[in-house]
């Protein structure tokens, strides 16, 4: 079974930056990146196949989010610029089985444990 394990996550002010890591035990298909605030649902926050196509993401993170992946290390990354307090929530890797489903938390068949982002005003 597939192993995702991020990092990065922290507690940064407004305005600031963070790049978050997956490193995947294995790596095929779609790669992306969820997010859930406290009494919230889980989101997601972008998307891509493991060949660059199907990039997607989410209204939120247009323009201060980006996606990208090192295939030969098995990493995909997300950096977040401009952060907001709204960002707040904790961030998942997420991989499914199949090119381009990696945007819908449906067809997610694979979760990390979630790395903990915190922006304060």
């Amino acid at each position: 079974e597939m192993k995702l394990v991020e990092s990065g996550g922290d507690s940064v002010q407004a305005g600031g930056s963070l790049r978050l890591s997956c490193t995947a035990s294995e790596y095929r298909y779609c790669m992306g990146w969820f997010r859930q605030a406290p009494g919230k649902e889980r989101e997601v926050v972008a998307s891509m196949d493991i060949n660059g196509g199907n990039m997607k993401y989410a209204d939120f993170a247009e323009g201060r989010f980006t996606i990208s992946h090192d295939s030969n290390k098995r990493i995909h990354y997300l950096q977040m610029n401009d952060l907001r307090p709204e960002d707040t929530a904790t961030y998942y890797c997420a991989a499914a089985r199949t090119y381009g489903a990696c945007a819908v938390s449906d067809n997610v068949r694979f979760w990390g444990q979630g790395t903990q982002v915190t922006v304060s005003s």
